[in-house]
């Protein structure tokens, strides 16, 4: 633990760095190869949930009886492939698809000689697929306005370019999203749909903190020489590199125990609504405020003509720089220091002008020794 914070400390003060913004056509192949595999998961369709399709859904409470019991049971009475699940309070929940036509009353009569059960304790609730579809378009409807709020606040408090980022990051990390869920085939539920929202505002939250690192980086930065945007930007990033993965890790720990212990290990199916998309969501919400939002931004900015003066600037210090050396090396090498005035030296060399007329003094300077 002490070496990860030394390395933070080091990253934080420059003298640790990694490359981030200068190698964002790698990042951005890993994920437009993600993002493909994810929309080929979405071309192959999203298991919607009974609450978006309408059906019915019918629970049983009978110590003893078993998933695969009821689920056996359930197989003898529809062929629509119902889903059976067990609930943190014990009881058994089956789902069925409105695709069914099999009647509550003639379902439960059936389920109740199947299981043995009396049918009055058979709870039964029928959803419609009309409710479905108004909470789908209400939560497409509170995406777009959460996407746009999201651009205009980034746009006021930065500017459009980091608005424009964090926008593509957001997009990013819902589509891997939604994708890893169409593959995995898990439900989606209402409850997946409060964890699309919650990743969002996480993804959000990391990238604003980058970004406000790379604004205080990047202020004033056309006043110097010395860096780019993109290598202000990259030194930004790093600075926050170490606090962005403690974040994520610290919020993935409970979430990969609900996902992995609670219903893997425990068989608590109900939550994975939630803890596979936030899982999911997590992780490619700190790698997008990493690898996408801020290269991106870099890109954007490095398109301004103000910046496009800075790169070049920068570019000939640097080639004046590299030259300035080799004729010191050249120079060191054959031993001997030639007399030239400050305003003729190359960018990096101003100042050695007294060192170099010493050495010509002292080289004209007859010796003393007998």
């Amino acid at each position: 633990m002490s070496r990860f914070s030394n390395l933070g400390h080091k990253l934080y003060q420059g003298e640790v760095s990694f490359d981030f913004v200068g190698r964002r056509k790698l990042w951005y192949s890993i994920s437009a190869v993600i993002v493909l595999v994810a929309g080929i998961g979405l071309a192959m369709g999203l298991h919607l949930g009974i609450e978006f399709k309408g059906g019915s859904v019918y629970t049983v409470t009978k110590p003893g009886l078993s998933v695969s019991q009821a689920q056996d049971a359930v197989n003898k009475i529809v062929s629509s492939h119902p889903l059976v699940q067990s609930t943190d309070n014990g009881e058994i929940r089956i789902q069925v698809s409105s695709e069914d036509k099999t009647t509550s009353s003639e379902f439960t009569g059936k389920l109740s000689q199947e299981i043995g059960v009396p049918v009055e304790e058979i709870g039964a609730q029928v959803i419609g697929p009309s409710w479905g579809e108004q909470i789908s378009n209400k939560a497409l409807t509170g995406l777009i306005i959460f996407m746009i709020l999201v651009t205009v606040y980034l746009a006021i408090a930065f500017e459009w370019r980091m608005a424009v980022a964090a926008l593509v990051a957001l997009i990013h990390d819902l589509l891997i999203t939604i994708g890893v869920y169409a593959l995995v085939g898990f439900e989606v539920t209402p409850g997946t749909v409060i964890g699309f929202l919650t990743i969002l505002g996480y993804s959000l939250y990391d990238t604003v903190v980058v970004f406000d690192t790379v604004k205080e980086n990047t202020k004033d930065l056309t006043k110097q020489n010395r860096l780019t945007y993109s290598e202000a930007a990259n030194a930004g990033l790093n600075q926050t590199l170490v606090r962005s993965l403690n974040t994520t890790v610290v919020a993935l720990l409970p979430v990969a125990a609900l996902l992995f212990i609670g219903g893997g290990l425990l068989g608590a199916g109900t939550l994975n609504d939630i803890s596979l998309a936030l899982f999911i969501g997590l992780a490619a919400g700190a790698y997008s405020s990493i690898c996408v939002a801020t290269p991106l931004l870099a890109q954007l900015k490095e398109e301004a003509p103000e910046m496009k003066a800075l790169a070049k600037r920068v570019a000939q210090r640097r080639a004046a720089d590299a030259k300035a050396a080799e004729a010191k090396a050249a120079a060191k090498e054959a031993g001997e220091e030639e007399e030239i005035a400050d305003e003729d030296l190359p960018a990096g060399m101003v100042g050695q002008r007294g060192r170099a007329a010493g050495t010509t003094r002292a080289k004209g300077r007859p010796s003393t020794k007998r």
